[in-house]
């Protein structure tokens, strides 16, 4: 129904009626289902303490998940946001930087964290009145009259009154997922610096052990080499030079893949930090030291990590979002009430606009209720209150993640450290080993072949030492992720404006 401010008198009360019983009956059905969901707890203990590391006496037994991505100050234990600087390496800290302002992974969150401020905007426009100008020119003839001309310049006004919250519920729901989003990107610094990292220390880790294995082939080169003049001279049998020239050949085919794992990490990291594969070949060359492992840091409990952890708070605002949407869906079939109005000008000629013109105005409003839509409006409602459900249960499944990747984090360093100390020792006694087995045999006490035996096990034991060693560094770094490490909120907050110029400058 449509009523102007040219009704009689006699009119208003009817549609003040259906107005008040329209609105009575719509605020009968505000009591819907996403109170009931949006009450509904989520149900996740979270433990006071990790089952591999102490927690203060002080920690919380739970963690409400309502307060996972709250501002709530988190224990000062550990800072995570540039975790890499602990390992103290010019060049890892350098790369990472790299690629946080050109991976193209970065990059495309930053352009979808745009994408979402634009579309909140877009429903709070929704909130305004819209209005728009209209001109138009119009000719006509009627028999053999002569033709005549009108003109018409005017302005059109429309506003629909948010009554129910609708539009600010959908208007909530942008909010929600702009923060998600915001939360990914975060979540994609995470993930980005721990792969920097885990691909330098693999780098490192590929050229100890090349040098390890070339290091050994040259003093397997002079054994063989000796061995041959020992054959010569009638002091040693053709087999033991046979056995040296294997030795030496077995270790030769060691070179070639721990070169392409070199070639191949150089690669991956250049790719990384936004480059073509080659791009880092020549920084790269010069071997060094696997960044060791930063000294012990406190470790933050299991509630401030999921505060943290981005992931776990996109999927929190995820299941705002999806609440806010079955509101603006259940207020589908509440009453809506649009304001409209218009005024213009017409006249014969275009001069006549300014001097002369007949001026038309009007103003209306409408009330509109849904009667009949097949069940499609309540099929919406289920829709959204299974994409809650769904929401809920992903967010279930990050936090449960997050503890989880923890857990397997600590357990893992754990285990490497204990196996790192046995492999120390086993590789100091094959050094000792192998010293004595060929002082023996250079005094004639043993045969050649356990020579070559303490050889191939001093190759084995200082390969598994490299190996372990880096290990640790690769199980701290995990570690770092799994407790959300790589991005602060202070550090992270991005404009508009900034988010567009890292977009393009990314691309040129």
């Amino acid at each position: 129904m449509v009523f102007s401010n040219t009704f009689s008198p006699f009119l208003a009360f009817p549609v003040r009626s259906l107005v008040v019983s329209a609105l009575a009956a719509a605020s009968l059905a505000a009591c819907s289902h996403t109170t009931r969901m949006a009450a509904q707890p989520q149900n996740l203990p979270v433990p006071a303490e990790w089952a591999n590391t102490t927690a203060p006496a002080t920690a919380p037994a739970t963690a409400p998940a309502t307060a996972l991505a709250s501002d709530a100050p988190a224990a000062p234990a550990l800072d995570l946001a540039q975790w890499w600087q602990g390992f103290g390496d010019a060049q890892l800290v350098t790369l990472i930087e790299q690629a946080l302002a050109a991976n193209p992974s970065i990059v495309s969150a930053q352009a979808a964290v745009q994408q979402a401020r634009a579309q909140v905007e877009v429903q709070r426009a929704g909130l305004l009145p819209s209005l728009d100008a209209s001109a138009g020119a119009r000719r006509s003839q009627q028999g053999v009259a002569d033709a005549s001309n009108s003109y018409t310049v005017g302005l059109d006004a429309s506003w629909e009154l948010d009554l129910w919250g609708r539009k600010r519920n959908l208007v909530q729901a942008g909010q929600e997922n702009l923060a998600a989003t915001q939360a990914s990107l975060y979540a994609a610094h995470v993930s980005l610096s721990a792969e920097v990292a885990l691909h330098y220390i693999q780098l490192r880790n590929a050229q100890e052990r090349l040098r390890i294995a070339q290091h050994n082939l040259a003093l397997q080169a002079q054994t063989e080499q000796m061995t041959r003049w020992r054959v010569q001279a009638g002091l040693a049998a053709s087999l033991d030079a046979e056995q040296a020239r294997q030795t030496l050949a077995q270790t030769a085919a060691q070179i070639p893949s721990l070169q392409a794992s070199v070639r191949q990490t150089q690669h991956a990291l250049a790719v990384l930090t936004g480059q073509a594969p080659a791009a880092l070949l020549e920084a790269l060359a010069q071997p060094a030291p696997v960044p060791a492992a930063p000294p012990t840091w406190a470790m933050r409990l299991p509630a401030d990590t999921l505060r943290q952890r981005p992931d776990v708070q996109a999927q929190e605002h995820r299941v705002q979002a999806a609440l806010a949407n079955l509101s603006a869906q259940e207020r589908a079939n509440f009453p809506t009430l649009r304001l409209s109005g218009s005024l213009g000008v017409s006249a014969l000629t275009l001069g006549a606009l300014s001097d002369g013109a007949s001026v038309a105005r009007s103003i209306a409003a409408s009330l509109a209720a849904p009667i009949f839509d097949a069940g499609a409006n309540r099929a919406q409602i289920a829709a959204q209150q299974a994409a809650v459900v769904q929401a809920r249960q992903a967010y279930r499944s990050s936090v449960l993640a997050a503890l989880q990747e923890v857990e397997d984090a600590l357990v893992q360093l754990q285990s490497d450290q204990q196996r790192l100390v046995h492999v120390q020792v086993a590789a100091e006694a094959a050094g000792n080993a192998q010293r004595l087995a060929q002082q023996r045999y250079d005094s004639g006490l043993i045969d050649f072949r356990t020579v070559l035996e303490s050889q191939r096990s001093l190759l084995a034991s200082q390969d598994s030492l490299a190996s372990a060693q880096a290990a640790i560094s690769t199980d701290v770094v995990k570690l770092f992720k799994a407790l959300g490490g790589g991005w602060t909120k202070e550090n992270n907050q991005l404009t508009d404006e900034n988010l567009v110029s890292q977009a393009v400058s990314a691309t040129e």
